[in-house]
């Protein structure tokens, strides 16, 4: 039986394999299983991860819990938050007010003085910087809201991408990513440059090749990677 066979019934209380219920059990909350064979349920005790063979994993019990990521799951009891490992066990003694999923072996968090930064595996800070608020990496990169309110990317050792700041700011996708200024939304390459001088009210990353943008004349418009407008939704 494979991780992605497994579906979750509609009403979120149990788990189907090939259109029956999986271990003849209803619980009050499941979330999906991960690729580590491993899923987040709730029933009367509290919530807990079980295996393909629908068996706990570990004893303790939780306020909450999320899926793994990278072999590390988020649990929450009372108000701190934490990563666990596979066998259930701690993976730092550090408390958090907020914990993100590991993407490419790095975590987003939060502190009890509301500041964010990224941590590794083991819950070491991977820079020194604090920030207003930070997103997941993807590619070697990450977003992060400093304290004027901008926003611009950083590296895996906590280094400005490009020294560039904008209002606001999205990953890279496919090497470009959606950014805005006072004009409003537009797309960047690398490093910090607008591929086109057009602006516009909302906007989408490329998608093989094109993109989904809003006027501020409320028209819908596809443009390539060059700004030019090839059709009208």
């Amino acid at each position: 039986m494979k991780y992605n066979e497994i579906k979750i019934s509609k009403d979120e209380t149990h788990f189907i394999y090939k259109g029956k219920k999986l271990f003849n059990k209803d619980f009050k909350q499941v979330l999906k299983f991960h690729s580590e064979g491993l899923a987040p349920v709730c029933d009367e005790t509290g919530w807990y991860h079980i295996n393909l063979g629908g068996n706990e994993v570990y004893k303790k019990r939780y306020n909450r819990i999320f899926g793994f990521y990278f072999e590390r799951a988020t649990v929450v009891e009372k108000d701190k938050w934490f990563h666990i490992n596979r066998q259930g066990k701690r993976t730092s003694k550090t408390n958090f007010a907020w914990c993100g999923n590991y993407q490419e072996n790095i975590c987003s968090v939060r502190d009890f003085n509301n500041k964010y930064f990224h941590i590794d595996n083991y819950g070491k800070e991977i820079y020194t910087e604090k920030y207003r608020y930070v997103g997941d990496f993807k590619d070697g990169f990450a977003v992060v809201k400093i304290e004027n309110r901008l926003c611009k990317h950083i590296n895996k050792q906590g280094k400005d991408l490009n020294e560039k700041l904008f209002i606001d700011l999205g990953i890279f996708h496919k090497s470009y990513a959606i950014a805005k200024d006072e004009k409003g939304w537009f797309h960047i390459d690398k490093n910090g440059n607008c591929l086109y001088n057009e602006r516009y009210s909302l906007i989408e990353p490329f998608y093989n090749g094109f993109a989904l943008v809003e006027t501020f004349e409320n028209k819908k418009l596809i443009i390539n990677e060059t700004g030019k407008e090839i059709i009208e939704i």
